[in-house]
């Protein structure tokens, strides 16, 4: 056992969407949120709680570099179907103890749609560089 305990750094990473990555990403979540089925039994005092599904989230945050959600917009306002993705990250930190017990740590998330809000355009005179923040859901995690 070493003498510096050293924890995972969220900084080694990178994001890609249909395994293109993601250049300019700042920040990935992906969250697993449990459908929790809360029940009574006679002569129990407590409350018994099951899994009876599940919710994927996430969110990907990037400087904007391209034109891809303004194509993505179009695209459907075109054909009108729903665009799906698959959304991975992949977290790298070579010199953390995680890295030494278990190695690089991946997450790819499927059947993913953006459930929140799409920036258009953004124009700020006190603003710097632009930013895109995409919420999504998904339906599998494999």
């Amino acid at each position: 056992m070493s003498e510096n305990i050293k924890p995972l750094s969220a900084v080694e990473g990178k994001a890609y969407i249909n395994g293109i990555e993601v250049m300019d990403s700042v920040k990935m979540t992906i969250r697993f949120v449990p459908k929790v089925a809360n029940y009574r039994i006679v002569g129990k005092k407590g409350t018994h709680r099951r899994w009876v599904g599940y919710d994927i989230t996430g969110t990907l945050d990037e400087y904007k570099t391209t034109a891809r959600y303004e194509r993505i917009v179009k695209e459907y306002i075109s054909n009108g179907k729903t665009p799906e993705f698959t959304f991975q990250g992949i977290r790298t930190d070579p010199d953390s103890d995680y890295y030494e017990t278990v190695g690089s740590e991946s997450v790819t998330v499927t059947g993913a749609v953006i459930t929140g809000e799409i920036p258009l355009l953004d124009i700020d005179t006190d603003g710097e560089l632009v930013k895109e923040s995409i919420a999504f859901g998904a339906r599998n995690v494999v």
